[in-house]
């Protein structure tokens, strides 16, 4: 053995031999989540300590195994849905503008969390609010990524009528993403052939077109959202975020749920 065999490895060739085990994950991703993955099984539980500290660690995890970019778009359904609303006879306008004001609430227990672990991270709303985040402005939403931070977009759009389905699909071709990490909550894993829960012989596609999306009506994500990710050439990747460790296995490309592409 020489002394040259005895050396650290520098900086460069660590990366190289980190790389050589993990594989090679997606480097700028919007996660999709809806409201409810963050509610808990106890009745009445809105927002889960347990569960949005799970999804702060696997998010932190990805930034610090992979690089990977991360921006996260989360749904306000365990707070206000709009069509809840409407079926109380609120105008839809009021109702979506209400339920905006929830994802920023679930925006910020995510914020809350992964800071926690040390990982930088910024709200960004399309409903501004200084006192608590930052208004989203495009740049300044890819200012954050390039420097390492994780990037909440809430509030959607700012306009009603739009599903955060729809919101998650613009911020990613604005930001330029690879990829729509669609995360789905119900104990569902992918797209499916028809609803797994209620038909036993459904079958899951490992990967699907966009075409086969529409043609079949497969709700595998609001169909406005499916179109406009279609025609901007931005792949969805459906699968169960409840599940421990699936949002690494998502980022690292695993063979994991339904792509569509």
């Amino acid at each position: 053995m020489t002394i040259a065999d005895n050396r650290q490895p520098n900086e460069s060739e660590a990366q190289a031999a980190l790389a050589a085990v993990v594989p090679q994950g997606w480097s700028r991703v919007v996660l999709k989540m809806s409201g409810e993955a963050l509610g808990g099984s106890k009745a009445g539980e809105t927002i889960s300590g347990d569960t949005v500290e799970r999804i702060a660690n696997e998010v932190a995890s990805c930034r610090s195994r992979f690089g990977t970019e991360l921006a996260i778009v989360v749904g306000g359904g365990n707070i206000w849905r709009g069509t809840t609303g409407t079926g109380a006879g609120l105008d839809r306008a009021t109702s979506d503008y209400m339920g905006m004001l929830a994802t920023v609430i679930n925006s910020l227990a995510l914020q809350n969390a992964i800071e926690r672990i040390g990982q930088p991270t910024r709200v960004l709303t399309a409903i501004e609010m200084a006192e608590i985040a930052e208004p989203y402005i495009r740049r300044r939403a890819i200012r954050h990524l390039e420097k390492g931070r994780v990037v909440i977009f809430a509030a959607g759009m700012g306009n009603p009528y739009f599903t955060t389905d729809t919101s998650a699909a613009l911020r990613a071709a604005e930001i330029e993403a690879q990829v729509i990490l669609k995360g789905t909550h119900s104990g569902v894993d992918g797209v499916y052939s028809a609803d797994p829960l209620k038909d036993s012989k459904a079958v899951r596609f490992e990967d699907i077109s966009f075409s086969e999306v529409i043609q079949k009506d497969l709700r595998a994500m609001d169909m406005t959202a499916i179109t406009f990710c279609m025609d901007n050439q931005i792949p969805i990747l459906v699968f169960d975020v409840m599940t421990p460790g699936n949002i690494i296995k998502a980022i690292s490309r695993q063979t994991i749920g339904t792509l569509i592409k």
